[in-house]
């Protein structure tokens, strides 16, 4: 591993694994076992949390904020559910992880993020504003990456649920606003977010909309541009970048070596 004078990892790639169905983890871990390079996995959670609620009856509650981002209404049932399907996809992923040949970690105890309840969140139910109060979701706080650090100088690779720590318990965090956090902290390189989408689009879904380049200065156009999940993660580039990280890109994690694709040039990327 290449150290920086700074104490980060000068090539350090941050990995964000999108948690809807359909990605597949067996060929991710393949082509990350491909790299030369040390890597920090954070992933998502939202298709193992949509099959377990629709399994225990758990009515899934989105809500909406007043700038238009989407996010998981997270009650106390719904925590208990979360941190259930986050235990079960990072083992996944760190099972997956060996087997392509790469020494994975978990690190859903201890948690590596630390975090804010936020006790009153202001959201758009049914098109009318409302103070939500039951909610356990989060404003991270900071990173503790001694742990990361450690794992990393050993050669292994650190997996990171979209979970922190706080005085109210786990709480609920958004999985690329995460990834962006642990990047900036690790001083790394990229970040990559894999996704199941091609990029970020003008015109979603006009396949000819694609963005392809997007330079920080323009990350408000980009915002506006972007829908539903796609909000998060152009506020997770801007955030990465603002904390130094060189460059973000999303990139279909669909497809035939989606690591290997992104970092030659597909899907969008945003740099500083």
């Amino acid at each position: 591993m290449n150290e920086t004078g700074s104490g980060g990892l000068s090539d350090l790639l941050v990995l964000k694994i999108g948690g809807a169905a359909g990605l597949p983890l067996v060929a991710i871990a393949q082509d990350a076992a491909r790299l030369a390079r040390p890597l920090v996995v954070v992933h998502g959670v939202s298709g193992r949390m949509k099959q377990l609620a629709e399994e225990r009856g758990l009515p899934e509650r989105m809500l909406v904020s007043p700038s238009g981002h989407h996010y998981r209404h997270t009650d106390e049932a719904t925590r208990a559910l979360l941190v259930e399907a986050a235990a079960q996809v990072n083992e996944e992923i760190v099972e997956q992880l060996r087997a392509a040949g790469i020494p994975g970690e978990s690190f859903v105890e201890p948690l590596a993020l630390r975090a804010k309840r936020k006790r009153a969140i202001r959201a758009l139910v049914e098109g009318r504003p409302r103070i939500i109060r039951d909610d356990y979701s989060g404003v991270i706080q900071g990173v503790t990456v001694e742990g990361l650090r450690s794992t990393l100088a050993g050669g292994r690779v650190p997996v990171v649920p979209p979970l922190a720590a706080s005085e109210d318990g786990p709480l609920n965090v958004d999985g690329d606003r995460a990834a962006a956090a642990i990047a900036a902290a690790l001083k790394a390189e990229g970040l990559l977010i894999l996704s199941n989408v091609r990029g970020l689009y003008r015109r979603y879904p006009e396949e000819s909309s694609l963005v392809t380049k997007m330079p920080a200065a323009r990350l408000a156009e980009a915002s506006e541009w972007a829908q539903g999940r796609m909000k998060r993660k152009v506020l997770g580039a801007q955030e990465a970048l603002t904390g130094g990280v060189r460059w973000v890109r999303i990139g279909d994690g669909r497809r035939e070596r989606p690591i290997a694709a992104a970092l030659a040039g597909e899907g969008t990327c945003f740099h500083a």
